[in-house]
């Protein structure tokens, strides 16, 4: 009489491969999304120094704050994806540093 179906050896073979697959694939995924953080933390950065100098060209060069570009609607959010907090210097340049709340 033959029997159909796997072996218990069978079985733990393949789960092996399965795991090992998976430990190779998942750092280079959670690599891949801090990557991504940074590249559109800069691309943020660059935005709002572009809006820095649109607000400073209609209000006859001043600086503004963050919550006047949020609530003049020029960028829509003051933080990065990562968290990081925004922040205006004197010389109209943008920087990304920590939150506080982090």
């Amino acid at each position: 009489m033959k029997k159909n179906g796997f072996t218990l050896i069978e079985m733990l073979i393949v789960l092996m491969i399965i795991s090992t697959l998976l430990l190779i694939t998942i750092p280079s995924i959670t690599s891949n999304n801090k990557s991504v953080e940074g590249q559109s933390c800069k691309a943020m950065i660059k935005l709002t120094e572009a809006q820095v100098q649109a607000y400073k060209m209609e209000h006859d060069g001043t600086l503004p704050t963050l919550s006047n570009l949020v609530e003049g609607d020029y960028i829509e959010q003051d933080t990065c994806p990562g968290g990081e907090q925004l922040v205006i210097g004197a010389d109209g340049t943008v920087k990304a540093s920590q939150s506080p709340t982090s």
